[in-house]
This record gives C-alpha cells, sequence and structure tokens, in this order.
C-alpha cells in the first residue's frame, strides 16, 4: 500500500510542474500514462534531478555581483561620503549612460546635463568657502573614478571645470578673484577652461611657452596660440598661461569670454574624449585687466601646483575608465553564449577577466593610498606622477582585455566598451605623458634630473 501512495505522490508531484494547457501537445508527441507511469517509478533522487531541470533557471545558482571594488574600499568609506558616491553612481547611470553614446558619436557635448549636475553639487568639492562642500581630496577622486566609470569624458569636462579652472582661481587668485568667480563655477552657473598647451608646446610647456603676455600701464596685451583646451568652445571664463616679456616668468590670466582679439576653433575628428569640446585658442593682441592676472600666479612653480593638485585626480579617472571597461566586459561574457555555454565558463576567459581584475585592484588601491597623503597635505610632484604613469599605463591593458573578451562587438558602442577603449588613449597623455612623468619620478629616487 504504501509504495502505490508513493508512485502517487511522484505522479502528483510532477503534474504540478505542468502547464496543463500545453498538455495536448504534449500528447501529441507522447504517450501521456506511460510517461507519468515511469515517473511513478523513479525514486525521490531521480524525481528530483527531473523536476530540477524542469525548472529551467529556477534551479540556477545565483550569480555574484558585478562589482570592479574587489577589495571593497567603497566600505572604508564613512556613512556620509559612501552616500555621496552612490549618489554620483546613480546620477551617471540614469542621466549619462543613456546618452552619451549618442553624443560621443556626434561628437557634441550633452547640455542639458548641466542643470542637473548642479543638484549634486560637487563642484569645487575639495575646497573651503564659496558654496563648495569642503570635502576630502579621496572624495574627489572617488568621484572621478564614479564619472569615468560611465563616461571618461563626462569625467573630464567636470576635471576641468572643478580641479584645473576653479582650482587656478582657489590656489592663485585674489580674494576678489575668487569672491566674483568661485561661487558661480561651483553652480556651474559660470563654465571655466584651464589654457596651457599649446600647438608645439605641451611637455615643454614650464620653460618653452610662445604665447606672451606684454603689461602696458593697468592692462597687459597677450599674443598667442593654445591648442586642446577642453570647454574652451563654450567657456565663461579661460584661464591662460602666458610668458611675460619683461621678466620671462609664466603668469596666469582671467580671459573673459567676449574678449577682444580672442577667437577659438571647435578641434575635430578627435578619436578620443569626443564629447569634450576641446579648441584651438588665438590670441592677437587681447587685452586684459591687470585685475583679472591671477595675483598670485608669478611663475611655473605656481602652476604647477595647480597640475600636482590635478594630476592625482587624472589617476582616478583611470581607474574608473578600467571599471567601467572590467563591468562591461564582465557583464557581457555572462550573457553571451558559444558551444551551448556563456563565454564567462572558459577558461580563458576567465584568465583575461582576472588579470583585468588584479591591474583593476593595484590601481584603485594605489589612488587610494594617494588619497590619503593628498589629504594628509603630503602630497609631492612624485607621487602624483607615479599614480599617473602606472594607472594609465595599467589601463590600457584592462580595456584591450575587455575588448578582447568581447570579440568583433568589442568594438561596437552599443556594448559600451568601445568608448573606453578610445578614451583611455587621451587619458595617457594628457596632463603630462608617461616619458615626462616617469622622469619626475626618476629625479625623486636618483636624485639627478634627466630633463633636457
Amino acid at each position: 500500500m504504501s509504495g502505490t501512495f508513493s508512485k502517487l505522490k511522484n505522479a502528483y508531484r510532477l503534474l504540478q510542474h505542468i502547464d496543463f494547457n500545453m498538455l495536448a501537445k504534449l500528447s501529441e508527441k507522447v504517450d501521456l500514462p506511460k510517461v507519468i507511469a515511469s515517473v511513478a517509478q523513479m525514486n525521490d533522487n531521480q524525481l528530483n534531478g527531473l523536476l530540477k531541470m524542469l525548472g529551467g533557471s529556477q534551479g540556477k545558482k545565483a550569480l555574484p555581483p558585478i562589482d570592479g571594488d574587489f577589495y571593497n574600499l567603497g566600505g572604508k568609506l564613512n556613512e556620509e561620503d559612501r552616500a555621496l558616491q552612490l549618489k554620483v553612481r546613480a546620477f551617471m547611470e540614469k542621466e549619462i549612460q543613456p546618452l552619451v553614446n549618442e553624443y560621443w558619436l556626434k561628437a557634441e557635448f550633452p547640455f542639458e546635463i548641466i542643470p542637473k549636475f548642479k543638484e549634486l553639487n560637487i563642484c569645487g568639492v575639495t575646497y573651503e568657502g564659496y558654496g563648495c562642500p569642503n570635502r576630502s581630496f579621496l572624495m574627489e577622486g572617488i568621484i572621478a573614478m564614479e564619472m569615468a566609470r560611465i563616461d571618461a569624458s563626462i569625467a573630464t569636462f567636470f576635471g576641468v571645470q572643478s580641479g584645473l579652472a576653479m582650482g587656478s582661481v582657489y590656489l592663485l587668485g585674489s580674494d576678489a578673484q575668487k569672491q566674483e568667480w568661485l561661487p558661480g563655477m561651483q553652480q556651474l552657473n559660470i563654465i571655466g577652461a584651464f589654457g596651457l598647451t599649446e600647438p608645439e608646446v605641451g611637455s615643454g610647456a614650464a620653460g618653452g611657452l610662445t604665447t606672451t603676455a606684454k603689461r602696458e600701464g593697468d592692462a597687459w596685451v597677450l599674443n598667442g596660440q593654445k591648442k586642446w583646451i577642453g570647454n574652451a568652445t563654450f567657456a565663461d571664463v579661460i584661464v591662460i598661461w602666458a610668458k611675460d616679456v619683461d621678466d620671462n616668468q609664466v603668469k596666469g590670466f582671467l580671459l573673459r569670454k567676449g574678449t577682444p582679439g580672442f577667437s577659438v576653433e571647435k578641434i575635430h575628428d578627435k578619436m578620443a574624449l569626443r564629447i569634450v569640446q576641446n579648441g584651438l585658442i588665438t590670441l592677437k593682441d587681447c587685452r586684459i585687466k591687470e585685475a583679472d592676472r591671477l595675483q598670485q600666479a608669478n611663475s611655473f612653480k605656481d602652476t604647477a601646483r595647480v597640475l600636482r593638485m590635478t594630476r592625482a585626480g587624472v589617476a582616478w579617472e583611470a581607474v574608473g575608465c578600467a571599471r567601467g571597461a572590467y563591468e562591461n566586459a564582465l557583464a557581457y561574457t555572462r550573457s553571451r553564449n558559444q558551444f551551448g555555454k556563456t563565454i564567462s565558463s572558459f577558461q580563458l576567459i576567465q584568465g583575461h577577466l582576472v588579470e583585468m581584475l588584479s591591474n583593476l585592484t593595484a590601481m584603485q588601491t594605489m589612488v587610494y593610498r594617494l588619497s590619503e597623503i593628498q589629504d594628509a597635505g603630503q602630497l609631492k610632484d612624485e607621487h602624483a606622477s607615479l599614480a599617473k604613469v602606472f594607472c594609465t599605463l595599467r589601463t590600457r591593458d584592462v580595456v584591450s582585455r575587455a575588448r578582447e573578451v568581447m570579440g568583433g562587438n568589442g568594438i561596437l558602442l552599443e556594448y559600451n566598451v568601445a568608448r573606453f577603449v578610445a578614451d583611455a588613449e587621451a587619458i595617457y597623455s594628457y596632463e603630462g605623458t608617461k616619458e615626462i612623468n616617469s622622469l619626475i619620478v626618476g629625479r625623486a629616487i636618483t636624485g639627478v634630473s634627466a630633463f633636457v
């Protein structure tokens, strides 16, 4: 009697997993009474195996979350900073991710995001006063990473505004200049740019600037060109670095939009950071009032103070670029099927993913420590330069592997890795090439300068 009951129970358990609307169709293909009788003869282990198969995806093991922070450095943040990190992440995923490929392809800037950026209230994140949040350099780096994790162009726009442009005024401006410019720049009501690089002068900016400034009474007359200047086509104020013809020292000037003698031409046909609006600036007898000269910028050493502060942010941006590529590639390998299973189950693919994560984790721990040094007021040029060299170099490797595991789809924008591959090349070069930053570190560790 008990055996009969067990058979009936097994048959009933199978029927619970069958859609009875499909029985008519199924009966055309199999002998249903015979199938049910066979199931009734199964032992518990056999039946459980059949039910697991019928359950399909319900029986699959849950996959781990896709998270490039393998060592959980985010867990070291206090509650307030962690909340801001997640707020920036949500903003980038909701507001930027849906439109970024379209604007990257068109090489245009999405101006509609600026009012939404204002609501984040993160411009000038490390500065005190003028409406600035006064957070840590660590938090500034994490914000740069979160932005670059979605798009390096938007991170660059923000870095120019909040770091280079605002930083020049904050570090080197007079009290009057800070009061005039910083509150509006913090709210993104005033857009800034930073004009240092020239058509023929990049790495040699310390002593080789060809843009000149000549004092004439209560004004300065500027002549020359600047190239690759982010935000230049729509900026309200541009920090221009020029060599004083009288003392041969580099000085900084606040060039207002619409100043006579100023013109800018958008640089076209870029393969990287296409959303960033880089410009070629021409200055022809531009007259700038003495009141608009950065009062604390009297030599290139002062310019270098701004670059030192922001170079750490570029290293964080490289980390974000690598993290975005890794996370998108990992998600792809989980969904892409070949030979009857996901490619994430292949040994060679897992090898690439682990190499990517190893590089990414090393980069994250380096920049985290770099920001701790910066927050302690102990940051030196060589500290920032080493991070910039290592992180941008490793980012190139990560994005290359990300594209590789995606095969041909890796070169399509829709899969969200091709942008990272291209943008990594620009990050690798700006704010000091690998060679120049290597020489800065080399000078520090050997005591001998190898600069020409």
